[in-house]
């Protein structure tokens, strides 16, 4: 049984060091996990950094611990992006989960025009935090060193940004007529994939992702859900660009 991974500020903690885990993770740990001196744990700041622990003493909420080892990661290349257009319900947390837990870097969150969910005001502020809060989540279930990003929501100028400045870009298209498959995937520099919502991607929205540098481009001979055909593409991506090697 692997060790229970827990986000903390690693900034001090060496080899050899002791450090304390307190606030919300350290309730966790203690309260809800129950972990005891002698338990390993591992702790994480999400930014390269882990560090595999050992209790020593653990009180109600808060937990004592020895670095056995420090380990810092470089980030990862190339970096992978995935704008994801807002998907109904809960299938946008299923999208951060998964997108997550297959090693995409950044979530870009996309206001398309024919996206049945909007976010706006106080609403936008919460569904965006609830993104996160899974984002943080998947990324300990699959002990992740570095987690992704997750940016504000995002327009289709904005998304055709970050399209024009990728070392490649994609957009998932049903229509398409080149494979995603086919592509040379770079090993260095930024992947960008655009994932539209369940009405589609616009005509519109097409003209301004290719006019900045994206190819639209197919999965397969079947068409996904919005919240699935993220990862599917990011696990193409991965594996063709050495992430997965």
């Amino acid at each position: 049984m692997t060790a229970p991974v827990f986000l903390a500020d690693l900034t001090s903690a060496a080899t050899g060091t002791r450090v304390r885990l307190d606030g919300p993770e350290g309730r966790h740990a203690a309260a809800v996990r129950r972990l005891g001196s002698g338990e390993r744990v591992d702790l994480t700041d999400g930014q390269g950094a882990l560090a595999e622990c050992v209790v020593l003493t653990a009180d109600r909420d808060a937990l004592e611990l020895e670095v056995l080892l420090r380990k810092d990661f470089p980030a990862p290349t190339p970096s992978l992006t995935v704008v994801q257009a807002l998907p109904k319900g809960d299938r946008g947390e299923l999208a951060v989960d998964l997108l997550t837990e297959v090693g995409v870097d950044r979530i870009v969150p996309w206001a398309a025009s024919r996206c049945v969910t909007q976010w706006r005001g106080e609403r936008g502020e919460k569904a965006l935090d609830k993104w996160r809060a899974h984002s943080r989540e998947a990324g300990k279930q699959s002990r992740r060193p570095w987690f992704p990003l997750l940016t504000d929501q995002q327009t289709t100028r904005q998304v055709a940004d970050s399209l024009a400045h990728a070392s490649a870009a994609y957009v998932l298209h049903e229509s398409a007529v080149t494979s995603l498959a086919a592509q040379e995937i770079p090993y260095e520099g930024s992947v960008v994939l655009v994932v539209g919502p369940e009405g589609g991607i616009s005509d519109e929205e097409l003209a301004v992702f290719t006019s900045a540098g994206a190819l639209p481009v197919r999965m397969g001979p079947t068409v996904m859900r919005t919240s699935t055909a993220g990862v599917a593409a990011a696990a193409l991506v991965l594996a063709r660009a050495g992430r997965w090697s």
